[in-house]
């Protein structure tokens, strides 16, 4: 395992001389408004070695999952280690093993990982999510798929594997939570809204059953632009409910302030 006190001196923000439109950091030069990292309240997560980069969707599903009594948690397609270190300040039981088939992601999440408070309770593994075995099963499953299913390529690999579907096809990400989800388990993911039928729909021909359902609109009037689903094994009603973000430009609202007030700095 690396030195965690080596990653420390490599990682410090300490290191870092910010500028206005750059930042000097461990010897290399990061232009433009790309930073290397993105800091919470109780962790930091570095994401220059990652194609897809701390965001929005992310952040929603790792506070919206319920984990309260999670207690082996598997995050599929980690990228950074976000959603298994969100679940990781939420749950101090859970233990959380998060898979990722790209090996800098992968390398990413481990170093944040060791920089975190919880390092002893969550195991970053590179492997391919459609062909993953277990020992055991999983009471919660988590995933921020790729969905960028009619978007064309460019020209990193990297990129294009973490943004587009046929990486992951939404039916073997389904078989696999099938296959590693425990009968009470819960698995959550986000995904944009207008492919939620087709998420929901196959589903329920392996077995699972969605019982919650938040549709969130960036911004008050605006149409939903992504689903946030929760599928069980076990029939239930639905939970239906929605969730806006703004009320306008960086003026957000108070059930999004509420929903990430832990994670968020500025919450």
């Amino acid at each position: 395992m690396p030195n965690k006190n080596k990653l420390l001196a490599n990682y410090s923000v300490l290191l870092g001389i910010i500028k206005d439109k750059y930042i000097i950091l461990n010897g290399k030069i990061y232009c433009g408004m790309s930073n290397p990292y993105f800091s919470f309240k109780k962790f930091t997560v570095y994401h220059d070695l990652c194609a897809m980069k701390v965001g929005t969707d992310g952040v929603l599903l790792g506070a919206w999952a319920n984990v309260a009594d999670s207690r082996k948690v598997l995050d599929i397609g980690t990228g950074t280690g976000l959603l298994a270190l969100m679940v990781a300040q939420r749950n101090e039981k859970a233990n959380i093993t998060a898979i990722d088939v790209d090996k800098q992601a992968v390398k990413q999440a481990k170093n944040n990982v060791i920089l975190s408070p919880w390092n002893n309770r969550i195991e970053v593994v590179q492997a391919d999510a459609t062909i993953f075995e277990s020992p055991v099963l999983y009471d919660t499953i988590l995933s921020n798929p790729p969905y960028f299913v009619d978007s064309l390529k460019g020209s990193d690999e990297q990129r294009n594997t973490s943004r587009h579907s046929d990486a992951l096809p939404a039916w073997k990400l389904i078989d696999k939570v099938a296959e590693l989800l425990t009968l009470e388990g819960s698995f959550s993911m986000i995904i944009p809204f207008e492919q939620t039928d087709d998420f929901v729909d196959y589903a329920k021909l392996v077995g699972l059953h969605l019982s919650r359902h938040t549709r969130v609109s960036t911004r008050i009037g605006l149409p939903p632009k992504r689903s946030l689903l929760e599928f069980k094994k076990t029939f239930s009603e639905v939970k239906m409910d929605e969730l806006t973000i703004e009320l306008s430009r960086h003026v957000y609202t108070e059930e999004y302030i509420h929903l990430t007030k832990d994670f968020y700095l500025k919450m």
